[in-house]
């Protein structure tokens, strides 16, 4: 990827539309722009205001006397642009095909079609906005629920970059003062005691556990938790991923062994976004076929972080249902048990095996949604910490994040050991120094070129 390069690509959807837009970056963009639009009024584009709509003719660069479309251009002269380069919007009507004829017309005038993610790479660049905010913005592309879009533009709006800028700053400033009674002994030019360093690097340490630790809301909110829906045939393990889901994407009947296979979906559950399986009803067969889905079942329970396991509260637990409770007790902090059917008499018996069996049982009726409001509160009192406002506060969404705080944690910690040991300066320095380093990565100050190819290469062509 040349970032001197000027690039163009289609920032709209692609199909039919009212309007599509072909975007145009890059220390070129008003030469090549000029090529290929002609304002109505006159002018020239170097010559038109910045960021204001203005109406022309859209032509060929080999020959302007051939007429592609009609529409507007908006001029945004660097650094006020999203990019920080020259940049050139040209709306045109959102054909197919004329969509394409503006955008080969773009490139045949000079630019390089735009690589996956590329402007919001040069924006990166040019400093117009931290790593933080680009993977907020990810995010927000990506985003299907309002908590997703929520937490998505807390991070546009610089709340992460905010509070790894204030660890940074206070990492550095124990740095300096440490430089300062290294080379300078015996002129006591540190502003900080060492009991000092130790009570900031403390506070500093708890703020960078306190960002750690929103990772599991951040994840739950964004990525999704691997959740399985289990239990016997006909207790109604489809039922619930059809309401979960809000549409019917199993088949559900009456015959057992129904559902053979894995049926994955990804569906939102109050504040919490769930990976979800539908597995096959867990019984003992003859069956070959079935017991190949049963087998993928239980090895999807063994790995889940939600188990969501239902039984029929209208009849007797069967010998199916007592094997899955054995082997669901070794994992019972991770379940919820759903007790179904009770639009029907319910069994007092069953009901209370599960009572006595699992932390956490919720009565629902598939039939009638009763329940399934429990449920979104129980999920969400699992994997998110209500204290946070994802409005408002830093909230951590992705591994790479996640793993660069918990480093930081470590190193940071060892130098404050030191520190509290009496070891010289320059040896409690080099935690120091790596959590510094690791905070760097969070916001992109200090990361490779790889790690931002990759988290670039995410995004859609044209943004």
């Amino acid at each position: 990827m040349k970032l001197i390069d000027t690039i163009a690509a289609i920032s709209t959807p692609f199909g039919k539309g009212g309007v599509a837009m072909i975007r145009i970056s890059g220390y070129e963009a008003f030469d090549i722009a000029s090529k290929i639009f002609r304002p109505a009024n006159g002018a020239s584009v170097l010559s038109l205001e910045h960021a204001k709509m203005t109406y022309g003719e859209i032509f060929s660069p080999f020959d302007n006397s051939i007429s592609i479309d009609d529409g507007m251009a908006v001029v945004f002269k660097a650094p006020r642009s999203f990019t920080g380069e020259n940049t050139v919007e040209i709306y045109c009507h959102g054909g197919t095909l004329v969509t394409r004829k503006v955008l080969s017309a773009a490139l045949a005038a000079g630019a390089r079609a735009a690589e996956a993610g590329e402007f919001t790479r040069r924006a990166f660049v040019s400093g117009k906005m931290s790593l933080g905010s680009a993977e907020a913005l990810g995010n927000l592309l990506e985003a299907n629920t309002d908590s997703q879009l929520r937490l998505a533009r807390s991070g546009m709006r610089g709340n992460l970059d905010a509070k790894t800028e204030s660890i940074y700053k206070s990492l550095r400033d124990v740095m300096t003062s440490i430089f300062a009674a290294i080379d300078f002994p015996d002129e006591d030019l540190s502003e900080l005691s060492r009991e000092q360093m130790i009570a900031m690097l403390d506070s500093t340490l708890a703020q960078i556990k306190a960002l750690s630790s929103t990772y599991r809301t951040g994840r739950a909110v964004t990525e999704g938790i691997q959740t399985v829906i289990c239990g016997r045939t006909n207790a109604g393990k489809s039922s619930v991923y059809n309401k979960i889901l809000g549409y019917d994407a199993a088949i559900v009947t009456d015959i057992e062994g129904t559902t053979r296979d894995i049926l994955r979906e990804q569906a939102t559950l109050g504040n919490t976004t769930l990976l979800l399986c539908d597995t096959a009803g867990i019984r003992s067969t003859d069956d070959k076929v079935e017991s190949i889905g049963i087998d993928r079942a239980l090895d999807e329970i063994s790995t889940a972080e939600l188990i969501l396991a239902v039984f029929d509260g209208s009849s007797e637990l069967s010998a199916d249902d007592l094997e899955l409770i054995e082997r669901l007790s070794v994992i019972k902090q991770r379940c919820i048990a759903l007790i179904n059917k009770a639009d029907l008499e319910s069994n007092a018996k069953t009901q209370e095996k599960i009572a006595n069996s699992f932390e956490r049982y919720i009565v629902i009726s598939t039939a009638t949604g009763a329940g399934f409001d429990e449920l979104a509160r129980t999920v969400d009192e699992m994997f998110i910490d209500g204290s946070i406002d994802i409005d408002n506060d830093a909230v951590i969404t992705g591994a790479r994040q996640y793993a660069a705080l918990e480093q930081a944690a470590v190193a940071l910690s060892a130098s404050l050991a030191e520190l509290r040991a009496g070891t010289a300066l320059d040896l409690c320095c080099i935690g120091i120094e790596t959590a510094m380093s690791q905070i760097g990565q969070v916001d992109g100050r200090e990361i490779g070129e790889d790690v931002v190819a990759e988290i670039f290469s995410k995004f859609c062509v044209g943004k």
